[in-house]
Order: C-alpha cells, then sequence, then structure tokens
C-alpha cells in the first residue's frame, strides 16, 4: 500500500500511535505534518522522518484550540499545497467513576477527546472535499463495549464513533471517507505507568482472546490501510485492533 504524493495531517504524532503512524505513511510515500502539544517531541519525529529520506514538517499545537487547529491545518496546505489524509489521533486518558470524575476531568476529557475531533474535521473538510481525501479518528474499544474506571474516555470515544458515522453520511457524495479505529489496551505513553503493575497488566490482558497487548504499529498498519486506495469503498467504519477483546 502506497501513498505517494499523498498529504497527512496527524495529530498526537509525538508518539504513541501518532508517531509510528507518521513513521510508516512516510515510508509509504506520504508528506507528513506532525502535530503535537509536545513541540520537541513533534520535531523529533519530524527529524527522524526527514533523516531518513522521507518529507515531513512539524506543528506545535492544542487540538482543542480552533484557532491552532486552523493553524495546522493551513500550514499543511501552505507547505504542500493540497490535503489528502487528517489522523485525528490526539486524545487523552482521565481515570474515574462518574463520582470520582470531576468537572475539570469531564471538560478535559471532551475537549481534547471529541471537540478536537470535530475541529479537525471542520477545517480540513474544505481541502478533504478538493482531493476526496479521508478522514480517520481514534476511537476505543472503551467506546464500544462497558468499559471500568474512566467514563470520559468511555463517553468521548463513543462519541468519536457517532460523530464519525454521521460525517461519512454527510460527505459520501463529496467522496470524502470517514472511518475511525478502534484500539485495545496498547503499550503507549499513555499506558506504561499503568503497565508497570504486574496485576493491572494482567487484568488488561485477561479479556484479550490473543493474549498480548496491542503495539503502536498494530495501530499504523490500520491507519495506513484506511488512508490507502485499497480502502476506497470503505466509509463509516469502525475498525476494532484489539486482539479480539471486543468480539469476546
Amino acid at each position: 500500500m502506497r501513498l505517494d504524493n499523498k498529504v497527512a495531517i496527524i495529530t498526537g504524532a509525538g508518539s504513541g500511535f501518532g508517531a509510528a503512524t507518521a513513521e510508516l505513511f512516510a515510508e509509504r510515500g506520504a508528506k507528513v505534518v506532525v502535530v503535537d502539544i509536545n513541540a520537541a517531541a513533534a520535531e523529533a519525529v519530524a527529524a527522524k522522518i526527514t533523516e531518513a529520506g522521507g518529507e515531513a514538517i512539524s506543528v506545535a499545537a492544542n487540538v482543542a484550540d480552533e484557532k491552532d487547529v486552523q493553524a495546522f491545518v493551513a500550514s499543511a496546505v501552505d507547505t504542500y499545497g493540497h490535503l489528502d489524509i487528517l489522523f485525528n489521533n490526539a486524545g487523552v486518558y482521565v481515570p474515574g467513576t462518574v463520582e470520582e470524575t470531576d468537572l475539570a476531568g469531564w471538560e478535559k476529557s471532551v475537549a481534547v477527546n471529541l471537540t478536537a475531533v470535530f475541529l479537525g474535521m471542520k477545517y480540513a473538510m474544505p481541502h478533504l472535499k478538493e482531493t476526496k481525501g479521508t478522514i480517520i479518528s481514534t476511537a476505543s474499544a472503551g467506546g464500544i463495549i462497558g468499559f471500568p474506571g474512566a467514563i470520559g474516555y468511555a463517553a468521548t470515544k463513543g462519541g468519536v464513533i457517532s460523530l464519525t458515522r454521521g460525517a461519512a453520511v454527510d460527505y459520501a457524495r463529496d467522496g470524502v471517507r470517514v472511518n475511525a479505529i478502534a484500539p485495545g489496551t496498547g503499550v503507549t505513553g499513555m499506558t506504561e505507568k499503568l503497565l508497570e503493575d504486574p496485576t493491572i497488566k494482567e487484568a488488561f490482558l485477561a479479556p484479550i482472546p490473543e493474549g498480548r497487548l496491542g503495539e503502536p504499529k498494530d495501530v499504523a498498519h490500520a491507519a495506513l490501510f484506511l488512508a490507502s486506495d485499497f480502502s476506497s469503498y470503505i466509509t463509516g467504519h469502525v475498525l476494532p485492533v484489539d486482539g479480539g477483546w471486543t468480539m469476546s
């Protein structure tokens, strides 16, 4: 699968799923806009890509800030002339049940996990309509099935799924495909501290039929498929990448 001459914006690309996807997309011929709230992390990923012979720029941005979103979309188009792919990947995990989660934690989950996806779609869509492009968003297995101890995360990832399906219907006639990936528990910066506890790690592994945790490359490969012409007749789909968790 190739992405030659495609221009891709990837948010949360300074680490984890986003960094792995940025590197894979560049390897397959895409020009990548590496977006992350951590400027140094974004710069490091973009530098790694260019050192390997690929094309990339980095942009430091808060994906929940409307002006920042407008700016990184504009940077992509100003630098490379068009936009073909938006991967809304940035997210936060705020633990807590309904009673344990305070309003600030809830609002942070909504802002980064859901509002940011809406804003990315909103400002990328005019450019994607011109190129018949595609949008991919990172949802979660926690948005499909009951997910304990993280009500804000589960609710907002469920919202990403509904947002994906609604946008897919609205823009199908414009030739823009809109899909989501629903990872299970993966080894990323978001989870690494939790997984240091053997009891917690075993609890995460228990419901996964494949018996292993996901890796960033698993999500990157799914994103490559959804970004490529191999998925040209797929829209409104939520692709679980979870070792069978959501079907068990």
